[in-house]
């Protein structure tokens, strides 16, 4: 059995050589040649995974190590018979904690405190539900926006329009999937008419996919002095991304909010598990039998958590203003964003860090946050 992976995909070759043959090859550049003699494809959201990819081809499995999907043609799949699987919330922790370290970059810098804020949620899925629990826990209010969930809950009043939402949250920040049709299309959800409504002095984020926000209506608000602070990790047209509205953005970095290592590895792990179960086999996968140990993973805390000191924890595991940094200075190069993607650093996730605390009420508030805590 032969089974291409993309490079990018930690653990893909030690997991998969248990069952087969495997190449590991460029995402962006896997041919229908290279699929000749391959029984199965695992990608990553690079590949555009369709007919014209696989009809000359034998693949009989696909997966892909990510949350979201847009980058394949699921239906056509069905059609031909293949069998597919996503590795749905394998980065929603990354990405809550870049969300968080962007929110506590931002209020240093800015001089507010995040529990005196209203962030609006857009998208209640694996990460913005998670979001919203680590914010709750942190005592800052939030708003829920999510318009298939409310059509179909009972408790519809706990989401908001988004109308209402641009109106009344200081923070907004998008986490939907990607389709461009349908009832429910967030394709270019935030236009616009949205934009021209916006109050001065709001942030907003895009962790999402980046036609989730109309980049060319958000570059003319902005060159026309629009007053808001923008935080993009996705872009439309990656990888050639607009220079000229990444030199608008308070913040911009080359989609990696998801890119811990803790969640590049579930979704690797997600993807080898059902193509386990594809082929009639149980194969179990504990993710501590595959990470390292983290590099820095132990400090003791003294006294009262407060939003500085909360800073300074998050920022020992993960600083989002390094990756804004690396971008700036190579985004006018060519290659260089999906460059910035293949070679980036190995980021943990907030869990790996032990924190040894005096205070239990620090220690609780911690350990709601993601935190692995001890109380000494």
């Amino acid at each position: 059995m032969k089974i291409l992976v993309d490079e990018n995909m930690p653990y893909a070759t030690q997991l998969f050589q248990t069952i087969g043959e495997v190449k590991a090859v460029s995402g962006r550049s896997i041919s229908s040649s290279e699929l000749a003699t391959a029984d199965a494809l695992m990608v990553r959201s690079v590949t555009q995974v369709n007919e014209a990819l696989l009809k000359e081809s034998k693949v009989k499995f696909v997966g892909t190590a990510t949350a979201g999907f847009d980058h394949v043609d699921r239906q056509w799949l069905a059609q031909a018979g293949i069998a597919f699987s996503a590795a749905p919330g394998c980065n929603a922790t990354a990405v809550v904690e870049y969300v968080f370290s962007v929110l506590l970059v931002l209020a240093e810098r800015d001089c507010f405190d995040l529990r005196e804020k209203t962030v609006g949620i857009v998208g209640v899925g694996n990460v913005g539900s998670r979001l919203n629990v680590r914010l709750k826990a942190w005592g800052v209010n939030t708003l829920l926006c999510d318009p298939p969930r409310a059509d179909a809950a009972d408790n519809s009043e706990q989401f908001w329009p988004l109308e209402k939402l641009v109106s009344q949250a200081d923070i907004l920040t998008f986490h939907t999937p990607l389709n461009k049709s349908g009832h429910y299309s967030p394709y270019h959800l935030l236009n616009e008419k949205l934009l021209t409504a916006m109050p001065a002095g709001r942030i907003v984020l895009n962790t999402s996919r980046g036609a989730v926000v109309d980049n060319q209506a958000l570059l003319t608000a902005l060159e026309n002095g629009k007053k808001i602070d923008v935080i993009l990790d996705v872009w439309q047209h990656e990888p050639s991304i607009s220079l000229a509205l990444l030199a608008k953005a308070r913040i911009g970095t080359p989609h990696i909010a998801g890119y811990s290592l803790e969640g590049r590895a579930r979704g690797t792990s997600q993807i080898f598990t059902a193509f386990s179960q594809f082929l009639g086999q149980e194969q179990q996968i504990k993710l501590a039998d595959l990470l390292p140990s983290a590099e820095f993973n132990e400090i003791t805390f003294s006294g009262e958590l407060t939003q500085a000191s909360l800073k300074r924890l998050v920022h020992l595991v993960y600083d989002v203003r390094r990756d804004d940094a690396r971008l700036r200075k190579i985004a006018h190069l060519a290659g260089q964003f999906d460059h910035l993607r293949k070679y980036y650093p190995e980021r943990r996730e907030w869990s790996s860090l032990r924190v040894s605390c005096d205070d239990a009420d620090a220690a609780n508030r911690l350990k709601m946050l993601g935190f692995n805590t001890k109380l000494i």
